[in-house]
């Protein structure tokens, strides 16, 4: 992986010898690039129950990092002038990183991280602007490789690194795809614990996805908290318990795991601007959350 730092939010300053006008164009492409607003697919939003964190304080906006000669785009936010901060990785939803996952990163710099989400189907194609889940699916979602998802993941914790953030106290979490993509990041070694909010734990292994986090879970490097709804109907409690089975036989990290399963919830009970969002249960597995990472290092 070759990786520069390039990187500029959409507040930062111009370059050296840009125009004001060259900067606005800059500007416009990066936020486009990221999709700041709700998916499509997602509309209409419930707007009573979805958050809202403001971006007081904090440095805040759309990046872009380089992996092997592509810019990556990414959402990053973290508190205006600090160092030394610990590290959050956000993995989006199938719908990509749009509002939803911005200020899920906005709420974790509130709390003194560097939170930052990479737009992992960038290759692929824009998520964020599709209305069919099954042709998201079919089109984008199913020919994104765990490979290159691995690679702008170590992309993004360079990018932390290079401004601001420690990865000595880094750790990951994700929601529905994302939360799949934790247990895997988890396994590698460069984070220090992750919280995997109903990511699918078994499935048929392919080219682009050789193995699930059922394949993982003895050689964790960093323990996960997994964060699953007991209605949910993609995921069955018994591949909850296979998991469990699987990490009581691994590394110290993969016994130190653990499961919170919320018996009233359905998939996606994090998301506050979907209808299937669970208030008690989403509050509860944020703080068990953010918890476990003050617990693990990630502090």
């Amino acid at each position: 992986m070759s990786l520069r730092d390039d990187s500029r939010s959409d507040f930062d300053s111009l370059r050296p010898g840009q125009s004001t006008e060259q900067g606005a164009t800059r500007r416009t492409a990066l936020k486009a690039a990221i999709g700041v607003g709700y998916a499509a697919a997602v509309m209409p939003v419930v707007a009573q129950t979805a958050v809202s964190t403001s971006a007081e304080g904090l440095k805040a906006g759309p990046v872009k990092y380089t992996v092997n000669g592509f810019e990556v785009p990414a959402y990053a936010a973290a508190p205006a002038g600090k160092t030394g901060l610990p590290v959050i990785l956000v993995v989006q939803e199938i719908f990509g990183v749009h509002e939803y996952i911005a200020d899920t990163c906005r709420r974790f710099a509130q709390l003194g991280y560097l939170a930052i989400a990479p737009e992992l189907y960038a290759r692929q194609g824009d998520a964020k602007s599709y209305t069919d889940i099954p042709k998201l699916q079919a089109d984008i979602v199913s020919k994104v490789p765990d490979a290159q998802v691995m690679a702008d993941l170590d992309g993004a914790l360079a990018y932390a690194a290079a401004n601001g953030g420690s990865v000595a106290k880094a750790g990951i979490t994700g929601f529905c795809w994302g939360g799949r993509i934790v247990w895997l990041y988890a396994a590698t070694g460069k984070v220090k614990a992750g919280a995997a909010w109903y990511g699918r734990l078994v499935g048929q292994p392919s080219q682009l996805t050789p193995r699930h986090p059922i394949d993982v879970a003895a050689s964790l490097q960093a323990p996960v908290l997994g964060l699953y709804g007991g209605k949910d109907q993609g995921i069955p409690l018994d591949t909850v318990d296979k998991m469990k089975a699987a990490l009581a036989t691994g590394t110290p990290a993969a016994k130190a795991s653990s499961f919170v399963v919320y018996p009233e919830a359905g998939h996606a009970f994090h998301a506050d601007y979907r209808p299937g969002y669970v208030k008690s249960a989403a509050e509860d597995g944020w703080q068990r959350a953010t918890a476990w990472f003050k617990a693990n290092g990630v502090a």
